[in-house]
């Protein structure tokens, strides 16, 4: 039986910990109290001797292959890049989500809308701290929702504190007020990996993870270190002054808005420098694993692309047109949405074959994720 010892050798030694929070969230919220996460949202040990060695914290790791095939089967994966029931453009009906959205708003216009049905009684998401800064957040009520809509540059949408060190962990970690409200039909909200790692804990059928009933899944080209340094060598390249930014978006470029209505657009090539290490070996752009995936990448400025997987998520979207969704009406939409899974592919397949490449220059042997029932 592997342990968290094995996570530290073969997870964060290496550099391939994606700072998703599972292992500590899973331990925090069995009241083992053996991990904690440091400053800079790495997992570490707490209390070594409360440790039971289980080995649940590695199984369920986003990074380790355990569980590969099992969880592949119990989303009903299919090759190459996830199930994929239906596509759509869309953005929120309602002006006030949109006014503050990214794209669309259409996660927002989603939750929302589930919420209202009484299909949850919570989500766990992230909301804004600060200008370019969000922390984790559970919402328990449409206020909460709407008040964590946006977009700040840190997309690793899950500090657990404010700093300068932006990681994905903090969203598992609100399983603990989650279990303490009482909440048992909620919906999560996260990065590739972290849904990964919620499917893995599914599969497993570990506490509480029972307790999330629908998967929201991000596109995801990378998370990012924002620091000072970080936030002074964005603005030389793009020649802007973050005091003139009114929002900030990321398509197949990352797009800085101005106050003035000018739009700078900044490739995503010229921001490796702030990437972080963990994903280059990351396959998964598009939350192969979730219910329903969502992005801007393909859909125009306001609009959203979005992905339903799973028989629950084509549902939601059926049930929310024309309700909480507006859809953009071409004269022949199937085209357009043709369009727009090619490229969520396009950048599925650049993601797959830079990981490989990576992973192969540090020595680790993986199988190409994009084959039906093949173990990483």
């Amino acid at each position: 039986m592997k342990t968290f010892d094995n996570l530290i050798q073969e997870v964060l030694v290496p550099g391939l910990c994606h700072r998703c929070g599972a292992c500590v969230a899973f331990c925090s919220a069995i009241n083992y109290g053996a991990l904690e996460l440091d400053s800079e949202g790495h997992p570490r040990y707490a209390d070594k001797n409360k440790c039971v060695a289980g080995g649940l914290c590695y199984e369920i790791c986003p990074a380790i292959d355990k569980l590969e095939a099992e969880t592949k089967s119990n989303v009903a994966w299919t090759a190459p890049m996830g199930r994929v029931s239906g596509i759509i453009i869309a953005r929120a009906k309602d002006p006030a989500i949109r006014r503050s959205a990214t794209d669309g708003g259409v996660v927002t216009a989603l939750l929302v809308y589930l919420f209202q049905k009484g299909q949850i009684d919570g989500a766990v998401v992230t909301k804004p701290v600060g200008p370019f800064q969000r922390k984790s957040f559970l919402a328990a009520s449409e206020d909460d929702i709407r008040s964590a809509a946006g977009f700040f540059f840190d997309t690793a949408h899950g500090m657990k504190s404010v700093s300068d060190y932006y990681s994905t962990l903090s969203r598992i970690a609100e399983f603990n007020p989650m279990l303490s409200k009482g909440l048992r039909r909620v919906a999560f909200v996260g990065t590739p990996c972290q849904i990964k790692a919620m499917r893995k804990m599914q599969t497993l059928n570990i506490y509480p993870s029972d307790s999330v009933k629908i998967c929201f899944g991000l596109f995801c080209s990378g998370n990012f270190n924002f620091g000072e340094k970080e936030r002074d060598k964005i603005a030389q390249i793009g020649e802007f002054e973050w005091k003139n930014v009114k929002k900030i978006n990321i398509k197949e470029d990352l797009i800085v808005h101005l106050q003035s209505g000018e739009a700078i657009t900044i490739l995503l090539s010229d921001l490796k420098f702030i990437k972080r290490p963990a994903c280059k070996y990351c396959f998964d752009f598009s939350a192969e694993y979730a219910d329903i995936s969502f992005g801007g990448l393909g859909a125009e400025e306001g609009w959203t692309t979005v992905i339903a997987r799973s028989p629950a998520g084509a549902k939601i979207l059926q049930d929310s047109k024309f309700k909480a969704l507006e859809e953009i009406r071409p004269k022949d939409p199937s085209n357009l949405s043709n369009q727009a899974l090619k490229k969520v592919k396009l950048w599925s397949d650049k993601k797959k074959d830079a990981a490989l490449a990576s992973r192969k220059m540090l020595g680790i042997v993986s199988s190409d994720p994009r084959l039906e029932d093949c173990p990483l």
